[in-house]
């Protein structure tokens, strides 16, 4: 396993991690076994970073991982780092009604986080959307007084614009951004990506197979199941999806070229941006685990990159990356 640094300040990491959102929420039915099995792959093959959500779910997925890291072996346990993303408030019938970040609510949210990941402490932890009633130097602050306390190794930032992560870096030290960075999202390489490698602020990257829409595996006349947040997705509704399937025809040329698969040959674009950007993989089986895994060697050399630059240019997506009312919670779009 290749290994990177998370900016000046934080872990070292596996050059992926593993995003395991979609083991417990907003793709459809996720098998519990194979997802715990899914996780011990991951470690078994050295990686070392795992990303949740404690709104995943409203809870299940800190317990999935938190069983997966009770039933996997000590020396894995060891290695393992999480990275929990808070702040979003749910209802009981799965709603969404904004995001809290007080530092009360902030301290609130990572003690029942702890209890249900039963690890002594969070490796990384970050708010998913900047709560605009809350100043980010307040939000920061508290999760500072959480390293301070030692219930938290390192401060993370999740969909900021630059403004933000200098206000945020003023406070204490940013191991990391973890925004969303693919082939067919690349807003942050104008004024994000520069800011944060001045402040040196790492990246990881998650959406780097958007959502599976450039994973090689998504049909034209596929049939999204109830519960599949890609049902409201802009990308993947009519003309936009058709147009974005066009590319990744573009795309899997330049991968055949290169004996690799369509979802490979896009990790192994997001790898070759930066040693500074680790990129998380939403995968919930082990074959696709495996698939991904295997970008790590996948070299792309410059005519590679120019290729894959001309089947899939900067801008070309259709649609947006969220709904409307959502991009309005981005501070990165702002």
């Amino acid at each position: 396993m290749q290994h990177r640094t998370l900016g000046t300040t934080g872990p070292q990491v596996s050059a992926l991690g593993l995003g395991a959102m979609g083991m417990s929420a907003l793709y459809g039915e996720a098998d519990r076994a194979e997802s715990i099995a899914t996780i011990h792959a991951a470690l078994d093959a050295g990686v070392t970073l795992i990303d949740t959500g404690d709104f995943y779910g409203m809870g299940h997925n800190e317990l999935l991982i938190g069983e997966a890291l009770r039933t996997t072996s000590e020396a894995h346990r060891a290695k393992a780092l999480t990275s929990v993303k808070f702040g979003a408030l749910r209802d009981p019938d799965g709603g969404w009604s904004g995001y809290d970040g007080r530092p009360a609510a902030v301290k609130n949210f990572a003690a029942y986080s702890l209890q249900r990941l039963g690890t002594g402490h969070i490796d990384v932890y970050r708010i998913a959307r900047v709560d605009p009633d809350v100043p980010i130097e307040e939000t920061v602050g508290a999760i500072a007084e959480l390293v301070e306390a030692g219930h938290v190794r390192h401060i993370g930032l999740s969909e900021v614009g630059a403004d933000t992560l200098r206000r945020a870096a003023a406070v204490a030290p940013i191991s990391d951004l973890q925004i969303e960075y693919s082939l067919i999202s690349r807003g942050i390489e104008e004024e994000i990506l520069p800011t944060a490698r001045e402040l040196g602020i790492g990246v990881t990257a998650y959406g780097v197979l958007s959502r599976g829409l450039i994973s090689g595996h998504f049909s034209r006349d596929r049939q999204l199941g109830a519960g599949d947040f890609r049902g409201m997705s802009p990308r993947f509704q009519g003309e936009n999806l058709q147009r974005n399937l066009d590319l990744v025809d573009a795309l899997r040329k330049v991968a055949e070229s290169k004996g690799a698969s369509v979802a490979q040959t896009a990790i192994a674009w997001v790898l070759a941006q930066g040693e500074d950007i680790v990129p998380l993989v939403g995968a919930r089986r082990r074959d696709r685990l495996t698939e991904a895994l295997g970008a790590l060697g996948l070299t792309l050399d410059a005519g590679d990159l120019a290729a894959i630059e001309a089947a899939v240019p900067a801008g070309a997506a259709a649609g947006a990356r969220y709904p409307e009312s959502q991009m309005a919670h981005l501070d990165s779009e702002r």
